[in-house]
This record gives C-alpha cells, structure tokens and sequence, in this order.
C-alpha cells in the first residue's frame, strides 16, 4: 500500500516485542496497528475518555483492540485484494470518532485517531469519496467564498422539513438534527489593540470566525488586556489565494482527504515561518484545530516547520496558564455572579493534558466555583453527529455521563471550549455552554 500519511516515526515500533504480531504488509502504518499488546485495558467502562464506541455499545468489536483485529486481518491479506472497501473493516472503523483517548490512555499509545485517516483515505482511494465527506470537508472554504449563501441555505433547511428530507436523502444529514447556522457577519479582528505588549498571535479557526465570531473577540480582548499585543494569523503576501483565511485542515484530515489537508497545512507554515523563526507563540481557540497543528501536521511530511509549529502553539488556556507561572500575567479579574459553572472538555484538551490548564485559569477569577465534569466524548465530534446512520450512537455517547450531568444541575452555567461540544449540548439539554475567553472576558475588572 502507499501511505497517505507519513508513519516514519513509527520504524523501530514493534522490535524486540514477542507480543507485537506485526502484520506482512502496510509497512510502518503496520506497525503503527501493531503496538496494540491486545491487554483489553480499551474495553472498560468507568468513567472517562477511552474509548465512547465501545462505553455506548458493549461491543469489542468497536475498541481500539476490537479494531486493531481487523486491521491485522486485512494487513494480512484475510479480507481480499481490496481489504480497505471490506464492509467488514468499515463496521470496525465507522464508530471511531478520532477522540484520541487511546492514544492517551492506551498503555502503549495507539493512536487510532490517525489510524482511521489512514483508513479513510485509503478507502476513498478504493471506492472515492462520498458526496457528503466533500461537502463536509470543504466547510471552511465554502464559508470563506460563499458564506452569504450558505447561511441562508443552511437557515431554509433547518426551518423547512422538505429541506431537511432531501439532505438525509442525498446527503445522508439527518432530518433529528439541527446544522449549526454561520453568523451574520464573520469575525474580523479589531483595528486597535495592545501596540506596547509582548506579541503573540492569534490564529482563528473557521468555526471561530463564520460561527461564534464572539470568542474570537473574547480572546483577543483577554489577550490584549493581559498585556499582549495580539496579531491576527493572515496568509502570507505570496499566497495564492491571500483573501481566503487560513485553515488548518482539520475538516479535510478527519474525512481522509489529506492531499487537501496538506494544501491547507502548507498554506499555514508559510504564512507562519516568520513567527516560528521569532519564537512568538502561537494561540487557539478550537482544541481540535490545536491539536492537528500539534499531532497530525506531524504526519503530513511537512519536515521542520510542522515540528517547530507543535513546540510553539498552544490552546488559550494553555498559553493564559503558562503565562501565569511565569509570572508574566498582567490579567486583573473581578468576580462573576455566584452560581456554579459545569466544565466539559473537548476529547483533544483531555488528550494534551490541557485540563489541567483550565483548571488553573478558572482558578484565576475570584470566589469561582466550578465543576468538572468526568465524561467521555460528546459523541458530536465534528460531523460524525449530524450523519443519519449516527445520529442516535451520537447521543448514546452523550447520554453516558455528559447530559445526565448538565440535568443535574439545570440552573449551573456550563464551559465548553469545543464547537461540536457546544452543539451537542445545545441539542442533547438546551443549554447555552461558552468558551472560556468569553468565560475571562467577563470576569476582566
């Protein structure tokens, strides 16, 4: 097979382990499946990250053990000539959200978050990519050319039940979801901030800028009032399409289309190659886009700037806590109103320890009282959720830990730092849940 993605990291994996069972071909992604030891440590339920497919379906089948099974098999060569268009491995692989809590727990780290992009793009490679994967994918370019359009159409098809119909029936979108609807106008950074401040800048992901254009505004507020002078993350002069924002094609990557993910990667190193050479870090909002730059830009054969961009990015929180033990802080907070604040952490924050950091920046503000909740994945996790085939293990993820929680305490505030958590609650208990720069932005004195 020809990788997709780059597995190099992965050459030594295996040696010296009796227990490895590395499959005869794939290569180093083989031996990428094959640092599975089969120790089972997957298939357990308390509570938790690992792993939402098999928490909500009791199946072995879909844990991260359960599907290294079949890779190997199809490695192999068991599962045919063709073994990435075997609906047996699509059964495996189609409840893998890409939390990467394997890779954070596992006791070996199987990362089967980037083993399913392998899969994907090898399966788009065998049988093409279906109609809805390139519509999904293509989000942050259909908003930058046709944002206008696209929020009208997405408002007529979430009002019109004949609409909707015809989505499930083309697209495969169900009819029991509403599509989140893009702003009325997109985030476009302030024409003044902090000119005296250290610099840092700031990068705003596409669902930051088209649909929740008020944290990217918190942001750079905090960011400005901390003493920082924020710069807004733009192309380079020579890039090719300098009015289109950059992207760090995550929406690409979680759908297998990496040659389109690297474009958008590449795009980015470019325009921060300045940046990266000054040691000005880095900051973002979406813990998943975040985490491409650190993880996954890794395997795209990018060279020295993606391992540079992984040293040198950080999500708010992180960036607002490091600052803060640095004694570099100049962040003056006030009180909030008293009542308590539920937290959910996105899968990608869990999975680079940056719980931890929001733990101290919630800290940060006087007489607040929080709580975290102790959860898996939403099940949202990016589009997986609005899919029709997904739609009800989607909730039964929700339904583990997170919305039982949030109807616990129906008057509690609620913090979620990812988009597609936002959208699960607002869907799963009709709850509002905010970023935590808003969350800082109200809270400055």
């Amino acid at each position: 097979m020809k990788h997709q993605l780059d597995w190099s990291s992965y050459e030594t994996a295996g040696q010296g382990d009796a227990y490895a069972g590395i499959p005869a071909s794939g290569g180093n992604f083989a031996k990428a499946v094959a640092v599975c030891i089969s120790d089972r440590l997957c298939q357990r339920k308390p509570k938790g990250v690992m792993c939402p497919s098999f928490r909500a379906t009791d199946a072995p089948g879909q844990s991260p053990g359960g599907r290294v099974l079949l890779l190997k098999a199809a490695l192999n060569g068991e599962l045919g000539e063709a073994p990435f268009a075997d609906p047996r491995l699509a059964a495996a692989m189609d409840l893998c959200v890409g939390c990467k809590g394997c890779k954070r727990e596992c006791a070996n780290q199987v990362d089967m978050a980037a083993i399913k992009i392998e899969y994907q793009a090898q399966r788009n490679l065998a049988l093409g990519t279906p109609r809805r994967d390139r519509l999904f994918a293509a989000l942050p370019r259909l908003l930058a050319e046709h944002g206008g359009l696209l929020r009208q159409l997405v408002k007529l098809r979430n009002r019109l039940p004949l609409l909707a119909r015809l989505g499930e029936r083309w697209l495969g979108i169900s009819t029991r979801r509403m599509l989140p609807e893009p702003s009325p106008k997109a985030y476009q950074p302030p024409l003044a901030g902090n000119a005296d401040g250290r610099e840092v800048i700031l990068f705003v992901d596409t669902f930051a800028r088209h649909f929740d254009p008020a944290i990217a505004r918190a942001a750079h507020a905090v960011l400005s009032a901390a003493g920082y002078r924020v710069i807004s993350l733009e192309p380079s002069a020579d890039d090719a399409e300098p009015a289109r924002p950059l992207c760090c094609g995550r929406t690409y990557l979680s759908l297998g289309q990496v040659e389109a993910a690297r474009a958008e990667a590449q795009r980015m190193h470019t325009a921060l190659r300045p940046a990266l050479e000054a040691g000005i870090p880095i900051v973002g909002l979406e813990p998943s886009c975040i985490l491409s730059l650190r993880d996954d830009h890794l395997k795209l054969g990018l060279g020295a700037d993606a391992e540079r961009l992984a040293k040198q990015v950080y999500l708010f929180e992180e960036f607002i806590a490091r600052e803060h033990d640095r004694k570099q802080l100049q962040l003056k907070l006030k009180p909030l109103p008293a009542g308590k604040t539920l937290v959910h952490g996105h899968c990608h924050q869990k999975a680079v320890g940056a719980m931890k950091s929001l733990r101290k920046v919630l800290r940060l503000i006087p007489d607040f009282e929080f709580e975290f909740i102790e959860a898996s994945c939403c099940g949202m996790a990016g589009s997986f959720g609005l899919d029709a085939e997904h739609r009800d293990i989607s909730l039964q993820m929700a339904e583990l830990d997170l919305l039982p929680a949030l109807r616990k305490a129906p008057d509690a505030t609620v913090l979620a730092n990812g988009f597609s958590c936002r959208h699960q609650i607002l869907e799963g208990a009709e709850r509002q849940a905010q970023h935590v720069a808003v969350l800082l932005e109200r809270a400055l004195a």
